[in-house]
């Protein structure tokens, strides 16, 4: 089953929203500092990637809770971000996050999608792997509520 097939549909209210996408993550300085990256951009969903460094882990070499709530936060903003016109941003209402697996690298896959669009709110998913050679383990889900805002 695919994405599109699942969940409903979704409208897309700015047509240039990779490019929009593309020039906000100029200035997220906080994702350049931790070293991830989104990798697709599509309407209502996005996937990054985080190479697992030292800076990363915690005690016993997990991936530390408040990365992983960040990966969390970054990819459901950016998918609701990726459908709202262009003079709307959106920011998070609430997130909640279900610890499954110890991520233990080397990395790390964080993906979001939207499940649910609204007029101001979007309903979003996301869920972050661990990626060791062949093997994908998985390591977190959440659900967020990102909230529309005028600029």
């Amino acid at each position: 089953m695919h994405y599109q097939e699942f969940y409903p549909q979704i409208t897309v209210h700015n047509p240039n929203f990779r490019e929009r996408i593309q020039e906000v993550l100029k200035t997220q300085y906080f994702m350049k500092h931790i070293h991830f990256e989104l990798t697709r951009i599509d309407a209502g969903y996005v996937e990054g990637w985080l190479t697992m460094q030292d800076i990363h882990r915690q005690g016993l070499g997990f991936l530390h809770g408040g990365v992983t709530a960040t990966l969390c936060d970054i990819v459901t903003g950016f998918a609701a971000f990726s459908l709202v016109p262009k003079e709307q941003y959106v920011v998070t209402g609430d997130l909640k996050i279900s610890y499954l697996n110890p991520a233990t690298g080397p990395k790390v896959q964080a993906i979001g999608k939207v499940i649910k669009q609204g007029k101001m709110l979007s309903f979003c998913e996301a869920e972050v792997w661990n990626v060791a050679e062949n093997n994908r383990t998985l390591c977190a889900k959440a659900m967020s509520v990102m909230v529309n805002i005028v600029n």
